[in-house]
């Protein structure tokens, strides 16, 4: 379906159930797009929930001829879409909770959606994440805002990629720091929505969003009952080897005063565990079982796709 924010369209995957126990919100990674995550949601299917997904500004279907770049503020206007997912299905199913679950820079953008939006979730998933600050967060601004001043601002970052991507590639064979599944890191590769370079305004935009996540502002906007599960591979580099994710954890139980935030590492996984074959009955039935909780379902055995 299409969404109109504005006079911005905004493509949305549906995976329709009659019924729902709720209703899962999917917002997608950087350089890939919501029909990824097809075979995972015809799974929460089977076990009663609606899900939904945009393709973000700069990504798949909704930007299909400048990917890697939108005009404005991306990572503002990409909130902004998601408030408008969350909106238009809960008004069509008024008394169904919505629960969002958000991976690598979705993560990020979920981070602050559940500041904004708390109140109208029933629960976040934040899946292959970290809590990014500082430095990293410092240098990464500084060579955006430089890159789109003398490159333009839709130019491809490569340096910025180099930089992130290539440091990540450190210490894997073949560079393979996406998943442990060949199978579907030559999947990425071959999709035409996946893999391209992001423009220096797409990072100058994700690294302004960073910078206002983890202040006294940002904590005191949380809800503090409001269930969070924080789940990544245990080798996934995004979250540093597991360190960023349990700072984030430590971040929203002691900063934050958060009393519902559970975190989950799976051993030998890497950033996009949720497509590792291996063990998926596992990983899968991680994310169902905390999905039933939420949506106060009694929980079922998930069977291996």
């Amino acid at each position: 379906m299409i969404l109109k924010n504005g006079k911005k369209e905004i493509f949305v995957y549906e995976w329709p159930v009659e019924s729902p126990k709720a209703i899962v919100q999917i917002v997608h990674g950087m350089a890939e797009h919501a029909g990824r995550y097809d075979a995972f949601a015809r799974f929460l299917n089977g076990h009663g929930y609606y899900v939904v997904a945009d393709d973000h500004r700069g990504h798949g279907k909704t930007d299909e001829k400048s990917l890697g770049y939108a005009p404005k503020d991306m990572f503002e206007n990409t909130l902004l879409d998601e408030a408008l997912v969350l909106d238009t299905f809960q008004k069509k199913y008024a008394d169904t909770p919505v629960i969002v679950l958000g991976f690598s820079y979705g993560s990020f953008l979920t981070q602050h959606f559940i500041a904004r939006h708390g109140e109208q979730l029933a629960a976040a998933i934040v899946a292959g994440s970290s809590y990014k600050k500082d430095a990293e967060v410092y240098l990464g601004s500084v060579v955006s805002a430089l890159g789109s001043f003398f490159c333009g601002e839709k130019k491809p970052a490569k340096l910025i990629e180099k930089l992130s991507f290539g440091a990540y590639a450190k210490g894997f064979a073949g560079g393979a720091w996406l998943s442990t599944d060949d199978e579907n890191n030559k999947a990425y590769e071959s999709d035409p929505f996946c893999g391209f370079t992001c423009s220096f305004r797409f990072y100058s935009d994700f690294f302004r969003g960073l910078r206002g996540l983890y202040t006294a502002e940002y904590a005191e906007k949380l809800r503090k009952d409001l269930p969070v599960l924080l789940i990544s591979g245990a080798d996934d580099p995004v979250g540093d080897r597991g360190k960023g994710v349990k700072k984030l954890y430590d971040f929203y139980t002691k900063k934050a005063g958060m009393k519902n935030v559970k975190l989950k590492l799976f051993e030998n996984s890497r950033h996009e565990f949720l497509n590792e074959k291996d063990c998926r009955a596992e990983k899968w039935g991680a994310v169902l079982a905390f999905l039933d909780e939420a949506a106060g379902a009694p929980s079922e055995e998930p069977a291996a796709e």
